[in-house]
């Protein structure tokens, strides 16, 4: 068949109808070679069914998409291959500025399928893609956990035309977890979005309670027939060069030599059976990933950062236990990073994860060198009903010369649907030893969450004894009982273009913390507390969002604490009333921006603070971003003004080969640092990376100030991935 002749034979297919609403998208297996080029005009696409009756789920769930999206699906030995024609009687308007892997494409017209490989309705893997091409993944875990960092092997290509776009998958089954077995199918739901309308479409789980993730409501892809994971081991071998700069303090005092060296080590993956992965690292490097964003903390409480190593973000979701950014059993920045946030080298690690029935494994163990640690963690959880699950998790640190300590834990999840609504009950409850501290303390929360379209509700209950210290995880305060929740009400007017609006009123979003020997039902034993009346706030149509906030809050703290550089707070309980306003534009423009602005007393004086936003976003190559955060304060005991600001540069080549500049500046630390990292990626699975850091002292007290250079790094870093 001629490649004319099988273009036409496949529009002539795509607007026969099929019967309507259906659960199963069946492949069919390719007689010859698909290219990936994002047309879908071999002659194979003419053969499979297909599914084109997408609904909205925004603006107004239930009815018919407004642009017409066909999606079939094929299978050769080795892949799937999804074909998406996303029809567009505007195509002039169609919306696509991302070009770089993983960007954000919630700027942009883009196509999310959603494939639950092990057809348990607990997890999935997710692929998205932007009429220019550009790749994004994620790994789904629980109800919402989602771990965009993931990163999958995988392809996509895509070409417009008049009449809209089309995207062409190709999913290697060796990207995939699931069960060898016969009548092989998987979860499956495939997500539109229309960026100048705001507009959402999905095949199944098109309900306001549901969504792409609703992975209940998830359809299926069926007859898969024989398929096999592919290679048993895959191996990416790097090596690294590097010119390390001489680092000094702000006065010139040198704190480390500088040095030229090369390094060289290996990751690999192996299929340890067809749902259990296990992956091994040596001569582990990390040089590539971006630098932390630098903040001011304005509280007396430590700030948690994000995991950014992609070795521990695969399958991170299994290994979460707790609460993130208040407690967690396990934060895996303990690992191979001292509390400063600089690196401790790491000599190997494994880890092993998956499925064994209805069991979810998870085991982690890292050698690190410095204090010569073994750092291990094993999580198990076992499913119950439908999507709920009951799971424990252990943590153990063991260094030379001393005792081993220890956590462990006990969790519970059991979400429910009533009446088509959702709520999700949780509990868990944790203990930590550690050596020459007497027992075993304790900290555990229960909680309920009732996420739904008209009213949003969530309440929780900790309990967190004095002396809680989970030695490879996080926690931000010990020896208190703290209550959190919210009940918001959020109607949609179908009015003055207010698409949704969100109201926490007569009863606030609230955040409250007592001494573990007081109780919270008495204030004169609260440490902190926070109340917020969301007065009005809501999305419009076009994608803006607003908000016009009153807060009540409280802070008693028992001893002088510094909250920025010579500015100090006395022991006392302090009360204070502030307004705020927010107001950020849709990313569908192509010049974005936020606003936000906080004022009222603090600390028995009075402070105001103001951040703004820019984004502009040039078609598809060129972004530029900038942030400024000002904080004017005014104490009894002085005043100061707190400065934060970072500008992002981005220039993408192709969905393949982009070039990030990031400048960040505070003046609580008086320095400004630069980080500029090329990112190419030859063919999927290779990466080639060149990264240079460095900061410098805008300390107007030391000599030179301005060109005193703090620390500095130039590095080459290549990754091959090979399949023996």
């Amino acid at each position: 068949m001629s490649r004319r002749t099988a273009t036409l034979a496949l529009l002539l297919a795509l607007a026969l109808p099929i019967p309507a609403f259906s659960q199963s998208l069946r492949l069919e297996v390719t007689s010859g070679k698909i290219r990936l080029d994002g047309r879908l005009d071999e002659s194979d696409w003419t053969r499979p069914d297909s599914v084109t009756e997408f609904r909205q789920r925004e603006p107004r769930a239930g009815e018919p998409a407004s642009e017409r999206t066909v999606v079939k699906a094929l299978r050769d030995a080795d892949a799937l291959y999804i074909g998406v024609r996303a029809y567009d009687g505007d195509a002039r308007h169609i919306r696509a500025s991302q070009l770089r892997r993983d960007a954000d494409l919630s700027s942009d017209d883009n196509v999310q399928l959603l494939i639950d490989s092990f057809r348990d309705r607990r997890g999935a893997f997710v692929f998205g893609t932007n009429p220019n091409g550009a790749r994004w993944d994620a790994q789904l875990t629980d109800l919402d956990n989602l771990n965009e960092n993931w990163n999958g092997i995988w392809d996509v290509a895509v070409s417009r035309d008049a009449g809209g776009w089309t995207a062409e998958f190709r999913i290697p089954f060796a990207t995939l977890r699931f069960r060898r077995q016969p009548g092989l199918r998987f979860g499956f739901n495939v997500r539109r979005f229309i960026r100048r309308k705001n507009e959402q479409d999905l095949w199944r789980a098109w309900g306001r309670a549901e969504g792409l993730y609703q992975l209940l409501r998830a359809g299926e892809l069926g007859d898969i027939g024989d398929a096999g994971r592919g290679r048993e081991v895959e191996l990416y071998p790097y090596v690294l060069g590097r010119a390390i700069e001489p680092a000094h303090d702000s006065g010139g005092g040198r704190l480390a030599d500088g040095f030229v060296g090369a390094k060289a080590g290996l990751d690999a993956k192996l299929a340890v059976s067809p749902t259990l992965t296990a992956d091994l690292t040596a001569g582990t490097d990390f040089a590539q990933v971006e630098a932390d964003q630098q903040v001011i903390n304005l509280t007396r409480f430590p700030f948690f950062f994000p995991e950014k190593r992609q070795f521990f973000l695969e399958s991170s979701g299994l290994f979460d236990f707790g609460t993130p950014g208040r407690t967690q059993v396990f934060y895996s920045r303990r690992v191979g990073l001292d509390s400063a946030g600089n690196p401790v080298p790491i000599v190997a690690g494994g880890r092993l994860y998956g499925r064994v029935g209805s069991w979810r494994i998870g085991v982690l163990d890292v050698q690190t060198g410095g204090e010569r640690a073994n750092d291990a963690v094993v999580r198990v959880q076992h499913d119950l009903f439908a999507r709920s699950y009951v799971g424990i998790i252990g943590a153990l640190r063991t260094t030379s010369g001393s005792g081993a300590e220890a956590t462990g834990g006990f969790d519970l999840d059991f979400p429910v649907i009533v009446h088509g609504q959702n709520l999700e009950p949780k509990f868990w409850i944790a203990g930590s030893r550690t050596p020459g501290a007497p027992g075993t303390p304790l900290a555990w929360r229960v909680s309920a969450d009732n996420p739904n379209d008209l009213f949003d509700n969530f309440i929780s209950l900790y309990r967190i004894d004095t002396g809680f210290d989970p030695t490879l995880g996080f926690v931000r305060r010990t020896g208190i009982w703290e209550t959190t929740g919210h009940i918001d009400f959020t109607p949609r007017p179908h009015a003055l273009g207010i698409r949704q609006l969100d109201f926490t009123v007569p009863i606030p979003s609230w955040d409250i913390i007592a001494a573990a020997a007081g109780s919270l039902g008495r204030t004169g034993d609260w440490q902190t507390a926070w109340f917020e009346w969301r007065l009005f706030g809501g999305d419009r149509d076009n994608g803006d969002h607003f908000e016009i906030n009153l807060q009540r809050q409280l802070d008693a703290p028992p001893d002088t604490f510094e909250v920025f550089r010579g500015a100090r707070v006395p022991p006392g309980r302090y009360w204070w009333t502030r307004y705020e306003l927010q107001y950020a534009t849709s990313a569908a423009h192509p010049l974005s921006f936020a606003a936000f602005v906080n004022w009222g007393p603090f600390y028995g004086g009075r402070s105001a603070e103001l951040e703004l936003g820019g984004t502009w976003r040039g078609g598809g190559h060129a972004i530029v971003g900038v942030n400024v955060t000002r904080t004017a304060a005014r104490l009894p005991a002085g005043g100061f003004t707190a400065l934060q600001t970072s500008s992002h540069l981005e220039y993408d080549f192709n969905p393949r080969a982009s070039l990030l500049g990031f400048v960040q500046y505070t003046n609580e630390e008086r320095r400004a640092d630069f980080n500029i990292r090329f990112h190419w990626i030859p063919v999927i699975g290779d990466d080639v990376y060149v990264v240079w850091n460095s900061g410098y002292s805008t300390n107007p007290a030391a000599s030179s100030s301005l060109t005193r250079q703090l620390n500095g790094a130039f590095v080459v870093k290549i990754v091959h991935r090979l399949t023996p």
